[in-house]
């Protein structure tokens, strides 16, 4: 066949056209950036809601991307909750439920999927799942953070003089596991910044395919050092306490003698929890100033425009409300993290009530990519809800704690059952947001609480969890 001219310019044209298509058609190989911190109430971010705590940088956040204000963890606790953020499907297909939990074989990993993509798939800070990130797809880590470190501890003292009981022996390890007990064992007040560091030496790389960035700070769990050049940031008398403040929770919800509850005596007073919420935001405005840092740093290496960046934290936390202090309950305050999207494609200044799971971030990343979502990941896309085609994709949302708690929220209602107690709540969340007014014992409401409870007990039989008591 001899090429004119005008048929080289026409297959030119054709191959141009492919090309553009492809690209429409394809997300693009963006960068991801995952920031998780640890214990992180929802209303603790000025820009939602929040006029007595400074988060610039997650506002600007708030800002430039699109926020779902009712994305909850599902199970909170730590380790269990990370697993469904690692993996995509709940505890109850992956194994981990609990602390200590081992992984099922066959279950999905994130980042093993990212790599195998073409992904760098790279880790900085908090570790605490089974075994280290190298053994779940991650291919290096950074300023990794874990426990194991038990017989360099001192006993030490948190701002408000609480002997510390969390993170104790735990610090910084090499990429080969090495142990750095030099650089600190436990929690230090400037921690934020360390791991901060760690994340910029990862981005300042810019290297040649695209990365996969998963940062978590330790900020804001306990225990609560006040950070260098911090005190006083907060005066703790101008504080507001929550609106659902108690001295004490009405019953035990299968928690009240855990760790978490013991870090405030009986019964919470307004002085304990806001000298505590004073050191609180402080550490949660020094973990904003660090992930500012993360931010200006793909800004200053040119990879902002990008990246894709999503923040939440892995769980919310009581700090005196409803009389608990911990975070094993299904709670606003608790059960709901922040979570925010930032990056191309994202639409800016954009607020959603879509209700979602910590292990939707999955699947919804690779949807965002380009990537095929592993069959076995139960988790589903956000991407019809960021792109505006769908107001959601769940219709109902279910939370659990060990055996002594279960939870579905709609839209409106949410259910609590407390099976070792068979006690259960009903809240009325377009009209009681701070979950004050129990309905569940309310004529008027039987027919929900049934419509609701059967809704439960099919996820519970569909998902292999223990029936609830009648």
């Amino acid at each position: 066949m001899q090429w004119t001219p005008t048929a080289l310019l026409a297959g030119l044209l054709v191959i141009l056209a492919e090309a553009a298509l492809a690209n429409a058609a394809a997300p693009g190989r963006r960068n991801v950036l995952l920031v998780v911190t640890d214990d992180q109430r929802p209303d603790t971010i000025a820009a939602l809601g929040n006029p007595h705590i400074h988060t610039p940088n997650l506002d600007r956040l708030v800002a430039r991307g699109t926020t779902f204000t009712r994305a909850i963890c599902a199970n909170p606790i730590c380790t269990p909750s990370r697993a469904e953020l690692l993996t995509g499907v709940s505890g109850f297909t992956s194994g981990v439920r609990d602390f200590g939990g081992a992984f099922r074989d066959g279950v999905p990993r994130w980042a093993e999927t990212m790599r195998r993509a073409g992904w760098h798939t790279w880790y900085v800070g908090k570790w605490h799942n089974k075994g280290l990130p190298r053994d779940h797809g991650y291919e290096e880590t950074d300023g990794l953070f874990t426990g194991g470190g038990g017989k360099w501890w001192v006993p030490t003292f948190d701002w408000n003089g609480r002997e510390v009981t969390g993170y104790r022996g735990w610090l910084f390890r090499e990429n080969d596991g090495t142990v750095r007990p030099e650089r600190g064992v436990g929690l230090s007040p400037g921690i934020s910044a360390k791991i901060a560091d760690a994340a910029i030496r990862f981005i300042n790389r810019r290297p040649d395919k695209p990365f996969f960035l998963h940062v978590n700070f330790t900020a804001p769990h306990d225990p609560l050092l006040m950070p260098f050049g911090y005190a006083g940031r907060y005066a703790p008398a101008k504080l507001p306490l929550p609106e659902n403040f108690l001295p004490r929770h009405p019953f035990d919800h299968g928690n009240l003698e855990g760790r978490d509850e013991r870090l405030f005596e009986w019964p919470r007073t307004p002085e304990m929890v806001r000298d505590e919420l004073a050191v609180y935001y402080a550490v949660i405005t020094h973990m904003d100033e660090q992930l500012g840092r993360i931010l200006d740093a793909l800004d200053q290496t040119g990879q902002s425009e990008d990246t894709l960046v999503i923040f939440t934290s892995d769980h919310g936390l009581a700090v005196g409300s409803h009389g608990l202090r911990g975070k094993q309950s299904m709670y606003e305050h608790t059960i709901q993290v922040p979570l925010i999207f930032r990056g191309p494609g994202i639409s800016t200044a954009r607020r959603t009530p879509a209700q979602c799971y910590l292990r939707d971030l999955f699947p919804t990343v690779c949807d965002l990519c380009g990537i095929a979502v592993p069959a076995a990941v139960e988790g589903k896309s956000l991407k019809p809800v960021l792109e505006g085609t769908a107001e959601s994709v769940h219709p109902f949302v279910v939370g659990y704690f060990r055996d002594f708690q279960r939870m579905l929220r709609t839209d409106r209602w949410k259910l609590i059952h407390y099976p070792h107690l068979d006690r259960t709540q009903l809240f009325d969340l377009a009209n009681d947001p701070h979950e004050l007014h129990d309905l569940s014992r309310q004529p008027a409401h039987q027919e929900t609480l049934s419509t609701l409870n059967a809704k439960l007990r099919d996820w519970q039989q569909k998902h292999n969890d223990p029936p609830l008591k009648k």
